[in-house]
């Protein structure tokens, strides 16, 4: 009984879900957790053999398939969500985690800097779900909501000492933008919430980790000393994806070992 009713409350056996950006990083590690709960899984990245490399790891674990396309454009939201809608009628959980950084100074800071973080970061989010709201919509009940987690940063609630000014800006209109639909999708099922990570390894924390002595020094300044792990990004995915979390819409959780709140 123990084990049907945590099945119950956690479970996202047999979901479908999407993440963007799932080859690598958080992204990874969050289409890893979902595949190892037992959900049926899409990846999607730009480059081809990512994804093949990607889908053939998360494949050892449980049912994972990879779409390459690139999400910075109107166009290919809408062609990733349409090769979604030939497979699935229905979309229980989309995770946009699809992103792009840039750093230089102020004094140089270039609209292309500009641009292409905020397609990626902020429009994309908004044009792919927009595009599967009839999946999500399907998918979505009274009793089984629909979640769409869209993935922002710690940067996003505090100031760091990188020079990123359109990636916070992005991730900052991305957890306003999450509060109103969450509003606005409230009567069709639909959940809308936002994780704002902290200090995991991935592609645009790889300086921050670049030989031992580099990763010393940093994790000195972690509040709990440590990485993020998988456990901790997919964790909390599921929960919001699951019963657990139904009650749940419209917040954004910090996931960074308390660095926004006693770091």
């Amino acid at each position: 009984m123990a084990d049907s009713f945590y099945e119950h409350l956690f479970g996202v056996r047999d979901k479908v879900a999407l993440v963007t950006g799932g080859t690598r990083g958080i992204g990874f590690m969050i289409a890893e957790g979902l595949v190892r709960c037992g959900a049926k899984v899409y990846i999607s990245s730009r480059k081809e053999d990512a994804c093949q490399a990607a889908e053939t790891r998360l494949r050892e674990h449980g049912n994972c398939a990879a779409i390459p396309c690139d999400i910075s454009t109107l166009g290919g939201c809408q062609a990733l969500a349409a090769e979604i809608a030939s497979k699935e009628p229905e979309l229980h959980i989309l995770v946009n985690n699809a992103g792009l950084t840039w750093n230089a100074d102020i004094d140089t800071f270039s609209e292309k800097a500009w641009d292409r973080v905020v397609d990626l970061n902020a429009k994309a989010p908004f044009f792919l779900m927009q595009a599967l709201l009839p999946q999500l919509r399907a998918a979505a009940s009274p009793d089984d909501r629909a979640s769409v987690i869209n993935i922002s940063s710690v940067n996003a609630i505090r100031p760091s000492g990188l020079q990123n000014y359109s990636y916070v800006a992005a991730k900052a209109g991305l957890q306003g933008m999450s509060a109103q639909l969450a509003r606005d999708l409230n009567g069709d099922n639909i959940n809308v919430n936002v994780i704002a990570p902290g200090p995991f390894k991935s592609k645009m924390t790889a300086p921050l980790y670049a030989t031992k002595e580099i990763e010393a020094q940093v994790m000195e300044s972690f509040t709990m000393g440590r990485w993020g792990t998988m456990e901790d990004a997919a964790g909390l995915t599921i929960f919001l994806s699951s019963k657990a979390g139904s009650f749940l819409t419209g917040v954004v959780i910090p996931c960074d070992g308390g660095a926004t709140t006693i770091g």
